[in-house]
């Protein structure tokens, strides 16, 4: 690792093969949590390639515990995190109201690192039990039309690295990978990011693939859509910059999407949006982001019908069933 660190802190750059390699020996032990500390302090203060991104994203899809549910052509919706906004869980509510709509959902997430209540924390607060066991998944996203994959049961070899980003506490290049790593490799894939320099590594590495996908971000800095201003979307064949009012939607203030102070806060804020009860601009912004998780879909949908499937998926409490059922199995 010295050799490594030397060779960053004389402003050079990982090849993939370096980089994967790099975390293949984090992942496996080889280094210790200064040294692991300093390589992800690194990548805080400079920007990632495409190249080093790769490398990481192979060295994880190489070590996790891969699971097939292809036949039930399942789409993720999630975002990388690290935008330091402290939203509610926007995206994960998100997916409930896609599965009831009926588009099956593979939903890879997390614990929050730079934020107070990720994915993994408001589920189990809500009664979740996380598996990585095939039948188990399976199961659920039969009858929920979710499974939620909670990562560190998918990469074990990630608890080398877990105990260093708690304590840093800050987004690292971790945040970045989570989308890219999902274990059941999704061929549809909505995922928010936390900058439009990162938008466009995602979409060059994901045009690479026979992925349906959609990378967004906020311009004012959200990994999702908040509707506080205009958002960017890039899929494989387009890529444009939208409104709220392109959506049909309202254009909302910051704080009307705060996640709350604790967990039974933003626990609180999802059941609400979960039983149609959630303020205006709590129920827009899942509405907004479930919208565009439905057109990633199927492009052949335009964005304000797929705000209307959500719409209906939502106050028919389709929704909430789904998430009732992902709890009972």
């Amino acid at each position: 690792m010295k050799n490594i660190l030397s060779h960053l802190f004389e402003y050079k750059i990982l090849s993939k093969d370096q980089a994967k390699d790099v975390l293949i020996g984090i992942s496996t032990g080889k280094y210790s949590n200064s040294e692991i500390a300093s390589f992800l302090t690194i990548y805080a203060m400079r920007s990632i390639t495409v190249e080093e991104l790769e490398g990481f994203r192979d060295a994880m899809l190489e070590l996790c515990l891969s699971i097939d549910l292809s036949a039930y052509d399942p789409i993720d919706v999630c975002g990388t995190g690290g935008d330091g906004k402290d939203t509610f869980n926007i995206s994960t509510l998100s997916c409930f109201v896609v599965a009831g709509t009926g588009q099956k959902v593979a939903k890879h997430g997390n614990h929050g690192v730079s934020s107070l209540c990720g994915s993994s924390t408001v589920l189990e607060y809500l009664g979740a039990r996380f598996s990585n066991e095939k039948d188990v998944l399976e199961k659920k996203i039969e009858e929920a039309g979710v499974c939620f994959l909670h990562a560190p049961l998918f990469h074990p070899a990630m608890k080398n690295v877990a105990p260093v980003r708690r304590e840093l506490g800050v987004k690292t290049f971790f945040n970045m990978l989570g989308p890219m790593v999902n274990p059941v490799s999704p061929k549809k894939q909505l995922v928010g990011v936390f900058s439009l320099e990162l938008a466009r590594l995602f979409a060059y590495l994901y045009q690479q693939t026979d992925k349906k996908f959609l990378v967004l971000h906020a311009l004012d800095g959200y990994d999702e859509v908040s509707l506080t201003g205009p958002f960017k979307i890039i899929t494989a064949h387009s890529e444009q910059i939208l409104s709220p009012s392109d959506l049909g939607l309202q254009t909302l203030r910051a704080q009307d999407l705060a996640g709350g102070q604790t967990v039974k806060d933003s626990a609180d804020i999802f059941m609400n949006v979960l039983n149609d009860t959630a303020t205006s601009s709590q129920k827009q912004a899942v509405l907004a982001n479930a919208a565009l998780a439905l057109h990633c879909a199927n492009p052949e949908l335009p964005l304000l019908d797929a705000v209307e499937a959500a719409r209906e998926s939502l106050e028919s409490k389709k929704a909430l069933y789904s998430f009732k059922k992902l709890i009972e199995a």
